[in-house]
């Protein structure tokens, strides 16, 4: 049980009292209030001093010695049973610090130090009740749901994806917005670095004025193939680079109830088959409504994942918290060989 907030004889240094707040010692100490000793009252000095007490400081453990009144008999002059009263109060109150005081000697630890505990506590009615620990913390959005394994979460966005057959959630990947990629790596065809056949990435567009989905998605799809196909991060060419593009689908599209607009490039590069790139933006459902960038890099060829699986993910694209909002541009959406 906590001790109620008060003045106590402080742990770390026994001559001083520390204040506690009533669940930890504060900075706050003074000088003890006089312990053992009963009033001042005494024989006045003939030298002008000031008189000398009847009742001296007990040190801890010692014994409390209550002197006789004045005239060396118990009910002698200035004595009787008031003087008697006072003096074994002050001997109870004497008694009473020095086993306090020798609770915090004996708190030390093995070394011998003393230990910072709070002060003794005393049973009672109206002490507070024990704090009960804090609840621990819950789960993130982000992990993947019991209900529902196969939804990944984007939370700044404010939607999720769903995750095909296929697809995993990102593992050793350097950008910090890539929703997913294809299971597995290979070595890419120029420099023999690690490549993946596919990846979705979903990012905010903030440096960006601009607030229209399709010039947002046609100024992104240069940037998003030369990103995926020509130049990494570090810049190596896993590819050998871009040697040619072309535009083979683009058009409106509907997803997480938005309307937005794609834009979809097959590129050509020196070594391997090259791929599919494709930029697609829509307004947020959360927030100031942000445009959202995603990108999709799909390896052409047969170990290249299928083209169908842009149309199931973006159909499947939901504002987080709703499973009925729908997406997707039907057949429109561009060829799938």
């Amino acid at each position: 049980m906590t001790p109620p907030p008060g003045w106590y004889r402080d742990p770390s240094a026994p001559h001083q009292e520390r204040w506690w707040d009533g669940t930890a010692w504060t900075e706050h100490r003074r000088a003890p209030e006089p312990v053992g000793y009963g009033p001042v009252v005494g024989r006045a000095s003939q030298t002008g001093q000031p008189p000398t007490p009847m009742y001296q400081p007990v040190q801890p453990g010692q014994a409390a010695t209550v002197p006789l009144a004045s005239g060396g008999a118990p009910g002698g002059p200035g004595g009787g049973g008031r003087g008697k009263a006072v003096a074994l109060t002050a001997a109870a109150a004497v008694l009473v610090a020095a086993i306090v005081t020798g609770v915090f000697v004996l708190g030390e630890d093995d070394g011998g130090s003393p230990r910072t505990q709070p002060p003794p506590v005393t049973a009672t009615a109206t002490a507070p009740a024990p704090v009960s620990d804090p609840p621990s913390p819950s789960p993130t959005a982000s992990a993947p749901s019991a209900d529902d394994p196969a939804l990944v979460e984007d939370q700044l966005n404010g939607v999720t994806f769903p995750l095909p057959d296929g697809w995993v959630r990102p593992k050793y990947v350097a950008e910090d917005d890539v929703m997913m990629t294809t299971d597995g790596t290979y070595d890419c065809p120029a420099d023999g670095s690690v490549c993946r056949h596919g990846l979705v990435v979903s990012r905010t567009v903030t440096a960006n004025a601009e607030s229209s989905p399709k010039v947002l998605a046609q100024q992104d799809i240069e940037d998003a193939a030369d990103d995926a196909y020509d130049r990494d991060l570090i810049g190596n060419k896993p590819f050998g680079g871009i040697e040619s593009h072309e535009e083979v689908a683009s058009g409106p599209v509907a997803v997480a109830g938005r309307a937005g607009y794609y834009v979809r490039w097959r590129v050509k590069t020196a070594k391997g088959p090259g791929g599919y790139v494709q930029s697609m933006v829509f307004p947020s459902t959360v927030g100031t409504e942000s445009p959202i960038l995603v990108r999709y890099v799909f390896d052409a060829g047969e170990d290249g994942p299928p083209l169908a699986d842009m149309d199931t993910i973006t159909k499947g694209i939901r504002p987080i918290g709703d499973a009925d909002t729908g997406g997707g541009v039907g057949s429109g959406i561009g060829p799938t060989d």
